[in-house]
């Protein structure tokens, strides 16, 4: 019997995955200390008790404090906060795993809570329309500031440091966070972009933040380490709008991703139905695989079949799971012995301490 395609190995650009499953990064919010920091009884247990993915990428960790947007989430901007991770990555590493960090900035999806009454930044002073969750729970959000091409300088070293401080906390690489309505999201998209400078009015110009802090990043670290995550088809949702130049964009954008030596594309399928819009494209990973040279990951809604049938296909090298990752800690081994998957409970997603957290149960391991 062949084994399945989700357990074969990978060579991820120079890091050997033992399988092609990915763990999918997700706001757990548990980081509650005033640092901001991931620490090991929380973050580290967490990270380690799923240290048998292909792959693991951490939740989305701010590059400043310019960056964040909601309540409780770990940084990677301070001397505190990569001490925090590297006990994090060491205890993963102790125990064969391998973990990417995702850098985020949330731009005009946070809220003038989280920045001492200021409002939060983005390509353009459009509001998105949305709610913030913040430690007062849900907000509305506010039109933010338009970016100064000085923002942007700020904002494109942020990052690059961001990505210096991972390599200084010991992990195997970096997901910059492109997708789900967030700050380079916002760069991307005409109905949330309105410049006229060189970072706004064409397809190109709107992709340019995103390709600057790539080039700024691997002056800092390997080219081989940085991954990337999109979300094409995103539409109503966290203020993103697609019109006729939407998927042109993202054709561009991964297109020109192709002059990189990558450690990877992340994409995902639409987060809901997008039939209805003559925009988008319902079948991501069919459609991108032809315009992408180097490794692609794709996700939303896989199961253990389909992600085993997406790979055989050839429309993608890896699968990242998200929710199921939550509440089955062992989900290779279930994978592998066919072991039924345990249940989320939403309640918990986002509550500090361990429940919902770490208290999930391992059956499939030694047994």
């Amino acid at each position: 019997m062949n084994k399945q395609a989700l357990l074969q190995d990978y060579n991820l650009n120079g890091l050997k995955l033992p399988n092609r499953i990915a763990m999918a990064p997700m706001t757990r919010s548990r980081a509650t200390n005033p640092e901001k920091k991931a620490t090991a009884d929380l973050q580290g247990e967490y990270y380690k008790q799923r240290f048998s993915a292909g792959l693991l990428i951490t939740e989305g960790s701010q590059v400043s404090e310019e960056a964040v947007g909601y309540v409780n989430t770990p940084g990677i901007y301070s001397k505190e906060q990569v001490e925090g991770w590297k006990e994090v990555t060491q205890m993963v590493h102790e125990a064969n795993g391998r973990i990417f960090i995702q850098l985020w900035h949330v731009g005009r999806m946070s809220h003038p809570d989280f920045h001492n009454g200021k409002k939060p930044l983005s390509s353009s002073a459009i509001n998105p329309n949305s709610q913030s969750y913040t430690p007062d729970g849900f907000k509305d959000t506010v039109t933010p500031k338009e970016m100064s091409l000085e923002d942007i300088k700020r904002t494109i070293k942020d990052f690059a440091n961001a990505g210096k401080n991972a390599m200084d906390a010991g992990f195997d690489g970096v997901e910059i966070h492109s997708s789900n309505g967030y700050l380079f999201h916002q760069f991307f998209n005409a109905t949330s972009n309105t410049r006229e400078d060189e970072y706004g009015g064409s397809i190109e110009k709107r992709a340019k933040f995103l390709f600057d802090v790539i080039d700024a990043m691997k002056e800092v670290m390997p080219e081989q380490k940085i991954g990337l995550r999109l979300n094409p088809s995103l539409h109503g949702i966290f203020g993103i709008e697609m019109d006729e130049e939407t998927i042109p964009t993202f054709d561009y954008i991964v297109s020109k991703l192709n002059d990189y030596d990558l450690a990877y594309l992340h994409l995902s399928e639409p987060f809901n139905d997008v039939s209805d819009v003559p925009y988008a494209v319902e079948e991501i990973a069919k459609h991108y695989r032809p315009l992408y040279n180097g490794t692609l990951i794709i996700n939303t809604k896989f199961d253990q079949e389909n992600g085993n049938k997406v790979i055989e296909d050839g429309y993608a090298d890896l699968v990242a799971y998200g929710k199921p990752y939550i509440s089955n800690p062992d989900l290779v081994e279930r994978f592998e012995k066919g072991i039924t998957l345990s249940d989320w409970d939403e309640d918990t997603f986002y509550v500090p301490g361990k429940k919902g957290y770490l208290d999930y149960e391992v059956k499939a391991r030694n047994s």
